[in-house]
């Protein structure tokens, strides 16, 4: 497998999204920094690779999603720091004969072009989550089909060197079709970028790391790592803004635990866990998604099945309470973001091929639909990236 950028409908992509009216009427006042939004996708129907568009979070608009650049599965993206260089996971199970996927890294463009760098094995198969340490030197990938992780030197061009770690997870769970063996879902940095947690659905762990940012590496931390309960599924998880709580999203049985985090040690104390549906749902379990709000008041998660982001306070001791659920729009809403400044969250609903923008109430935390649903194709994954 190899990533290619189809050159003809890239530009015609780039002068319809310049051409846009809603983005030149934002270009007018805005004083907040528009952004480049870039979506992650699965290929096995009408998708292409990774999409863009514009988006003005002083009103909420967006231009007509793009084809930025074609590539097979990617189905989560990353941004670096500076907003230079974007990372894809391509996530199959067979690259260049291996069993692995890949990651491919990309220059973006000042007009929201991207330009493939290069492409390099994950060291596992089923790649589904990217990211990048705090100072963007070492992308971090987590396999689930393989149920391992691994760390990449980032060059100053953007291009992905040799791995500089690679950790198979071993062991587990109590679910014999969920969790026969080890499936990493999400890796990333502590705020203070001194530690590394992998979420692992297979094993109801939240894996714990020492990280070395200058050299990349991973070192079994102690504690190893922290617990969820049994057959619950730990997916993804995101840090407070004050860095004190952490807080997982259980896919399997659609609930969020809350933790609270030791900085010192990278140990992680079980705080809470609430259910992310309304008690009287009996329908599939399969929470996607958790963001917590910029000014740290709010967190939302994502269902697939009741197709909803389920709205929750945040406490000044970390603890959640529920506010409201909100429908998405659309059916099966996998990845979603907030916009840097707080004021808009953007779903992709994956089956029904579109992004729904919702505005965001500061005082209350509430979504309210804004505008109508973008066309992109299986929509994942939402990545923002500044541009003035």
């Amino acid at each position: 497998m190899r990533s290619t950028w189809n050159v003809r409908k890239l530009i015609t992509g780039a002068v319809l999204l310049f051409a846009s009216p809603a983005l030149h009427a934002a270009k007018k006042g805005a004083t907040p920094s528009s952004y480049f939004v870039y979506i992650g996708t699965y290929t096995s129907s009408a998708s292409k690779g990774i999409y863009v568009f514009r988006f003005d979070p002083s009103n909420g608009t967006a231009t007509v999603p793009q084809l930025a650049a074609e590539t097979k599965n990617p189905s989560f993206l990353a941004a670096d720091p500076d907003g230079r260089f974007l990372y894809a996971v391509n996530e199959v199970s067979d690259y260049e004969g291996k069993k692995s996927g890949a990651v491919s890294a990309f220059s973006i463009g000042r007009d929201g072009k991207l330009t493939f760098l290069n492409q390099v094995p994950s060291q596992g198969a089923g790649p589904c989550h990217v990211s990048l340490d705090k100072t963007g030197k070492n992308v971090l990938v987590a396999n689930y089909d393989s149920g391992s992780v691994a760390v990449f030197h980032v060059a100053k061009d953007g291009k992905l060197g040799q791995p500089t770690a690679s950790i198979q997870h071993v062991g587990h769970g109590t679910d014999p079709l969920r969790q026969e063996a080890a499936h990493a879902h999400q890796i990333a940095t502590s705020p203070d970028n001194h530690f590394v947690i992998a979420a692992d659905l297979g094993l109801d762990q939240l894996l714990i790391y020492r990280f070395d940012p200058q050299k990349g590496t991973l070192a079994p931390n102690t504690p190893p790592y922290a617990k969820v309960e049994d057959a619950s599924g730990a997916r993804h998880f995101a840090f407070a803004p004050n860095g004190r709580f952490l807080y997982v999203l259980e896919e399997m049985r659609s609930a969020v635990s809350a933790f609270v985090y030791d900085a010192s040690s990278g140990a992680l104390t079980h705080l809470q866990t609430i259910s992310n549906l309304p008690a009287d749902f009996n329908g599939s379990k399969e929470a996607a998604e958790i963001a917590v709000h910029p000014s740290g008041k709010f967190l939302y998660a994502s269902n697939r099945g009741h197709d909803s982001i389920a709205v929750f306070a945040i406490a000044t001791d970390g603890k959640l309470s529920n506010v409201e659920y909100v429908p998405t729009g659309g059916k099966t809403p996998r990845g979603f973001a907030l916009d840097p400044t707080g004021s808009y969250l953007l779903v992709g609903n994956q089956e029904s091929d579109n992004i729904v923008v919702f505005r965001i109430d500061q005082t209350t935390g509430r979504l309210t639909v804004q505008g109508k649903p973008l066309d992109v194709p299986s929509p994942v994954s939402v990545e923002f990236v500044k541009r003035d």
